[in-house]
């Protein structure tokens, strides 16, 4: 990271289904998200199925405070499969402006197919520089279906 005296600095980054915007500007995220379960069946004494590929949306929620930094910078969202493979990013222009206490609040639609059970990390970087990292557990759990009693 560069340096911690001329910000602008990470207030908060996380992973959540919804963020709700009130009249007064107040940020609300509902159901924040690190762990997703995946449920597939299989018959008793059967080989596991391959875990399927998952649609999953979620809200990227980050908050910068600006400090003394002030200007035009960049933010981009970087996600990498468990495999290490990376998955399309998104970047999104950010301005800092007023006083050194005020910021952004940035909401970022994420889209992402999940094919493989791991930890999917979320790069957050701003002009290059990682922030931090958001995990995002998935999950695959198999569940034994048995065949329903014969009247």
């Amino acid at each position: 990271m560069g340096d911690l005296s001329t910000g602008p600095y990470l207030s908060s980054a996380f992973l959540c289904e919804r963020v709700l915007e009130e009249k007064d500007g107040v940020l609300s995220a509902i159901r924040i998200v690190d762990r997703i379960l995946v449920q597939g069946q299989a018959p008793p004494g059967a080989e596991a199925p391959p875990m399927p590929s998952v649609g999953i949306r979620l809200i990227a929620l980050i908050a910068l405070k600006n400090g003394p930094a002030r200007g035009s910078r960049r933010l981009e969202l970087i996600p990498k499969a468990p495999s290490g493979l990376k998955l399309p990013s998104v970047s999104v222009p950010v301005l800092l402006e007023g006083d050194d206490d005020r910021g952004v609040n940035l909401r970022l639609q994420m889209n992402l197919q999940a094919r493989e059970e791991g930890i999917y990390w979320f790069d957050v970087r701003l002009d290059g520089e990682l922030l931090t990292r958001m995990p995002l557990r998935i999950v695959y759990q198999i569940v034994t279906t048995t065949a329903p009693p014969q009247l």
